[in-house]
C-alpha cells in the first residue's frame, strides 16, 4: 500500500537477486524484508497463500511415495518353504530306505540348521547400517534406509542453483575502472553503498574492506529508489547506480555500454559510478558460483544427466550453466513447477535424485526418488529430504550416490555368498553323497558352520567402513562452455572408483 522496500525471495522463487518492492507491487509470504519499511494488506491468508499451497504438495508427494521392497525378503519368501520341504523329505526318504527314525531325524535337522537364513537376513540391515555410519562420519545424514537403496539406481540429478549450485549471497565479480584508477573507483563506491541497506551496496562495502580501502565520511546521501544514491564525497558529488540513474542525471555512459551488457550477459549485476558528472567505472556483483559445483561434472562421469531448475531469470540461468555445465537447464519455475518436473521425469522411466535448500524445493525433493537438502537450506526442506549434507558440499551428493553403489555391491555380494553357501551346505546335510562318498553332516557342526556364514556376512559388511569416493571431476566438455555434451547426451566414461 505504501513504502518502498528490498525483498529476498529466493527461499521462494529461486530469486537470487533481492527485488525492489514499491506501493502496487505484490509481496510474497515467507518471504524477508531486507531493507526499508512498508505496509501492505493480505489478499490471500491461510490455505490460499503460498507456503500453504507447497505444504499441500509435499504432503501428497510424501503419501504417494511407495516403499522398497528388500531383495532379502523377496529370497526369504521362496527360500524357507522350499528348505523346510527338503527337510521333510529328508526325513520320510532315509525311513524309507530303512536308515532308522535316529538317522532319518539327524538328517532332517541338519538340512533346517545349516539352512536357518541367518546371513540372509544380516546381508542387507547390516551393510545398511555400516555405511549409514560411514555417510554420518563424512557429513550425510541419511534418514531412510530405502533412499540410500534407490540412489545408485540414479540416471538424473534435478539441482536447484541458489544456495546449491551458487552460494547465494551476492560478491563483487568486477571492477572496471574509466578514466580513474581502481583504488579511487573503490574509494567512491564504498563511501557511497556506506549507508545503504541494499544487498548489492552491502557486497561492495565489503569487497572494499577486503582491499583494505581507507573511505571517508559521504555527506548528503540521498538514496532514489529503483534507482541509486547520491551524495558528496570530499566537496565532489558523486552517484552510484543504474543506468536509467546515471542517464536521468546526465552521466555519458556510452563508454561502458559494451561492458554493460557482456556483464549483464553473464548473469552479473552492474552498477555504475560516477564523480563530478563523469562516469568513473563499473562494479558488478554476483552470485557466486560454490568450489563444490564441480560436482556436476562428477556425476556425468558417472553417467548421470544434470538438470538445474531455478526461480531465477534465463540470463543468470544460462550463465550459471555456461559455468558449470550442467545438460539442461529451466529458469522462473515455480515451487510447483519444479515438482511437476520431477514427476515428469519419473513418468519417463527416470530415477530422479532432487538436491535443493528452500522452502520452494521441499515440494520437488519430496516427490523425488531420493531428496539431498544442502545442511546449511531451510527447515522444511531439511524435513522433506531422505539425505542430508551436513557439510553444506555439493560433492558429499556425489559421495551419497557412490556410497550407494558401493552399499548394493556388498548386499548382493552378502546374498550371494549366503545362497551359495546354502545350495552347497543343504545336499550335504540332506545325505545326497551318502552312499557315494559316505558323507553325512552332523546338526552341530552343521550350527557351527551356519554361525560361520553369519559372521562372514557381517565381516564383508563391515569392509564398507573402509570407503572412500573417488570423484573424477576432470572436464572434458567442448570449448563452448555450457553446450550439451555430444548434442545433449551424457557421456558414459567409466564409473566413478571407490575403495
Amino acid at each position: 500500500l505504501s513504502g518502498s522496500t528490498v525483498v529476498d525471495e529466493s527461499a521462494i522463487t529461486g530469486e537470487s537477486v533481492p527485488v525492489e518492492k514499491t506501493a502496487g507491487d505484490t509481496l510474497i509470504g515467507a518471504t524477508l524484508n531486507k531493507s526499508g519499511a512498508v505496509q501492505f494488506t493480505a489478499t490471500r491468508v491461510g490455505a490460499d497463500t503460498t507456503i500453504a499451497k507447497i505444504i499441500e504438495l509435499v504432503q501428497e508427494a510424501a503419501s504417494s511415495k511407495a516403499p522398497i521392497a528388500k531383495l532379502a525378503d523377496k529370497i526369504s519368501g521362496v527360500f524357507v518353504p522350499i528348505v523346510i520341504g527338503i527337510a521333510l523329505l529328508s526325513f520320510f526318504v532315509w525311513l524309507l530306505l530303512g536308515e532308522g527314525l535316529e538317522f532319518a531325524l539327524s538328517t532332517g535337522i541338519a538340512v533346517l540348521v545349516i539352512s536357518c537364513p541367518c546371513a540372509l537376513g544380516l546381508a542387507t540391515p547390516v551393510a545398511i547400517m555400516v555405511a549409514t555410519g560411514k555417510g554420518a562420519e563424512n557429513g550425510i545424514l541419511i534418514k531412510s534406509a530405502a533412499a540410500l537403496e534407490t540412489a545408485h539406481k540414479a540416471d538424473c540429478v534435478v539441482l536447484d542453483k541458489t544456495g546449491t549450485i551458487t552460494e547465494g549471497n551476492m560478491r563483487v565479480s568486477d571492477v572496471i575502472a574509466f578514466g580513474a584508477e581502481e583504488a579511487n573507483l573503490l574509494r567512491v563506491a564504498a563511501a557511497l553503498e556506506a549507508k545503504s541497506e541494499h544487498p548489492l551496496a552491502q557486497a561492495v562495502v565489503l569487497y572494499a574492506k577486503e582491499k583494505g580501502i581507507d573511505t571517508e565520511e559521504a555527506a548528503g546521501f540521498e538514496a532514489v529508489f529503483g534507482r541509486g544514491v547520491r551524495a558528496v564525497i570530499g566537496e565532489n558529488p558523486c552517484l552510484a547506480g543504474n543506468e536509467a540513474f546515471m542517464q536521468e542525471s546526465g552521466v555519458d555512459t556510452m563508454a561502458a555500454q559494451q561492458m554493460a551488457n557482456q556483464l549483464s550477459g553473464e548473469g552479473k549485476t552492474p552498477l555504475y559510478f560516477a564523480q563530478n558528472g563523469k562516469l568513473i567505472g563499473i562494479i558488478a556483483a554476483a552470485d557466486t558460483v560454490k568450489k563444490s559445483a564441480a560436482a556436476v561434472t562428477a556425476f556425468r562421469h558417472m553417467g548421470i544427466r544434470t538438470i538445474m531448475l531455478t526461480g531465477d531469470n534465463a540470463r543468470v540461468a544460462e550463465a550459471i550453466q555456461k559455468q558449470v555445465g550442467v545438460d539442461e537447464t529451466i529458469a522462473q519455475v515455480l515451487p510447483q513447477d519444479k515438482e511437476q518436473k520431477i514427476r515428469s521425469l519419473q513418468e519417463q522411466g527416470k530415477t530422479v535424485i532432487m538436491i535443493g535448500d528452500g522452502i520452494n524445493d521441499a515440494p520437488a525433493l519430496t516427490r523425488a526418488d531420493v531428496g539431498l537438502a544442502i545442511g546449511a537450506g531451510t527447515d522444511v526442506a531439511l524435513e522433506s529430504a531422505d539425505i542430508v549434507l551436513v557439510k553444506n558440499d555439493l560433492m558429499d551428493a556425489v559421495s551419497a550416490v557412490s556410497l550407494s553403489h558401493a552399499v548394493i555391491r556388498n548386499i548382493k555380494m552378502n546374498l550371494f555368498w549366503a545362497f551359495f553357501y546354502n545350495t552347497v551346505g543343504i545336499p550335504i546335510a540332506a545325505g545326497v553323497f551318502y552312499y557315494a562318498f559316505g558323507l553325512k553332516l552332523n546338526p552341530m557342526f552343521a550350527a557351527a558352520a551356519m554361525s560361520l556364514s553369519s559372521v562372514c556376512v557381517v565381516l564383508n559388511a563391515l569392509r564398507l567402513r573402509f570407503f572412500k569416493p573417488k570423484h573424477d571431476t576432470s572436464e572434458t566438455r567442448p570449448a563452448t562452455a555450457g553446450a550439451p555434451v555430444d548434442g545433449g547426451q551424457t557421456i558414459l566414461k567409466e564409473d566413478t572408483k571407490m575403495e
